[in-house]
């Protein structure tokens, strides 16, 4: 895994008075899970966002398949994104949408396909996650959580990305949910795309689909590693963290 798909270096990031990141260094090679972890407000969606391009730090580097994206504008910045797959925490559908449109919607944005092009992938990223054609013509309102989660990564992966960010996959989910999104990550990394940051505060889920995982304190990686290195760690703060999320 030597080749690096992203490398952040001494990232700085602030809102108003209050320092989000504090010069956070980490590499992601191509065929890697990392899984970013920290308590509410520890700037996990922050590193993700930043990473993305949908903001820019205060301070630092940035180089997303192998192009410094810190100062690009919005047009450099679009084949970029083009590479990359972005599963929001919420799923972030639209509500008037039906599903077919909302996996459908990046199709239409950023390919020249046509309709039937179109209908066979929505139907094949539907099916990756789990779903069947009936839940084409359904709002998101009709959707379960867990559902709307799904149609989240299949709209994500209608691009064909090189690369997947999770923000915290099974937030709001019930154990079962939880469990079956974190299957469907670990399924995806094994095929469709080998190569993913996900931030999440869910231990199992970090335990079931990390290569390695970075805990988030106080604005700087308290720990970074394998997965068992991470939990065998003796920093206090990491075990602190760490024992408040296994309970």
């Amino acid at each position: 895994m030597a080749d690096h798909i992203v490398e952040v270096r001494g990232l700085w990031k602030s809102f108003d008075t209050v320092e989000v990141l504090r010069g956070v260094s980490f590499t992601l090679s191509k065929g890697e899970t990392l899984v970013i972890m920290g308590g509410s407000g520890s700037g996990k969606t922050v590193m993700l966002r930043l990473v993305a391009g949908l903001i820019g730090p205060d301070a630092g580097t940035i180089r997303v398949f192998g192009r410094n994206i810190e100062h690009l504008s919005e047009e450099e910045l679009l084949p970029i994104r083009r590479r990359l797959g972005y599963v929001f925490q919420a799923a972030a559908l639209f509500d008037s949408l039906s599903v077919r449109e909302n996996v459908a919607y990046p199709l239409r944005e950023h390919t020249r396909l046509d309709d039937r092009e179109i209908e066979v992938r929505v139907v094949r990223n539907l099916r990756l996650v789990g779903l069947g054609p009936e839940v084409l013509p359904l709002l998101p309102a009709e959707l379960s959580g867990g559902m709307k989660k799904r149609v989240g990564i299949a709209r994500a992966l209608s691009v064909e990305p090189e690369m997947l960010l999770f923000d915290e996959p099974t937030a709001g989910l019930d154990p079962t949910n939880s469990k079956l999104v974190a299957e469907l990550i670990e399924e995806l990394h094994g095929g469709v795309c080998d190569t993913a940051i996900v931030v999440t505060h869910d231990l199992e889920l970090a335990k079931t689909v990390a290569d390695r995982v970075a805990v988030l304190i106080d604005g700087r990686f308290a720990a970074l590693g394998p997965v068992a290195a991470v939990l065998a760690s003796d920093h206090p703060a990491v075990q602190a963290f760490l024992a408040g999320e296994a309970r």
